[in-house]
């Protein structure tokens, strides 16, 4: 069985699993207002700067054993639209497996999909929402998708096809969609940039989103996940997305000349 193992533990949040439990605590609560959802939306930095933003949204949603995460292939390795289909995760709060079942269901709806591990080794972007699902689901699976750049087409036929695999799985299914929002702006340019993004995704507008992204050069990373999970949410009956809470990296250093964005939805 393949094994990934953490590759941001210590860095991005606590390789100590006593020390991460305390300050996932802190950053989700005791999650009493919990609702099921078709999707959520949430940053991927270092914890100290997103994990409040990312673990408000994670309060608000029930987490069921099956989570599929998008994430943005910041390394450039391995395939374009990259599935681990097989094996599990080492993490610091416990080995999570791959849902396999539902990898291959995916898998079969789509050619633009591929069965590939490389893609998956060394990027943050789906390993830090693992242990926020963790903390909420101690029997999770899941089934990790990492995305580089694509057409909005491909993106399209990609969220039709994981909607598709979800209704034939039959069982309770989370997307999870993993992104920051502007890079390395000011705080003012980047609270006007991110506002162009937040509000087509508030308005389940994934083609909006995508040339948006592109039309303003908003430096979004995860543009292609949030896009692809929108039109898979809207295919599985999404009627609405909140934004659950927005913040920059400014608003914990107190530096706002270059600050990077972060916001957090559930769809449902």
């Amino acid at each position: 069985m393949i094994i990934r193992r953490a590759a941001v533990a210590g860095q991005f949040y606590d390789g100590d699993p006593k020390l991460l439990n305390f300050r996932l605590s802190q950053y989700i609560g005791t999650a009493a207002k919990a609702q099921p959802a078709i999707a959520l939306i949430a940053p991927h930095a270092g914890y100290m700067y997103s994990g409040a933003v990312a673990g408000a949204a994670y309060a608000e949603v029930e987490v069921p054993e099956t989570v599929v995460i998008l994430g943005v292939n910041h390394t450039g390795l391995g395939a374009r639209a990259a599935v681990m289909a097989t094996g599990a995760w080492a993490m610091p709060m416990g080995t999570v497996p791959i849902a396999s079942d539902l990898a291959s269901i995916l898998l079969a709806m789509t050619s633009s999909l591929e069965d590939d591990v490389t893609a998956h080794l060394y990027e943050h972007s789906i390993e830090v929402q693992v242990p926020f699902l963790q903390f909420r689901q101690p029997a999770l699976r899941i089934v990790p998708i990492c995305l580089g750049g694509l057409a909005y087409d491909t993106c399209e036929e990609i969220g039709g096809a994981i909607a598709l695999g979800v209704g034939q799985y039959g069982k309770p299914v989370l997307l999870v969609a993993s992104t920051d929002m502007t890079h390395y702006e000011t705080q003012e340019r980047a609270n006007a940039q991110d506002r162009l993004a937040i509000d087509r995704i508030l308005a389940l507008d994934p083609r909006g989103l995508y040339e948006t992204v592109r039309g303003h050069g908003i430096s979004m990373c995860g543009v292609i996940p949030t896009t692809i999970t929108l039109v898979a949410a809207k295919a599985l009956g999404a009627k609405r997305a909140r934004l659950v809470r927005y913040a920059t990296s400014g608003d914990v250093t107190g530096d706002y000349r270059q600050v990077v964005g972060y916001a957090s939805f559930v769809v449902d």
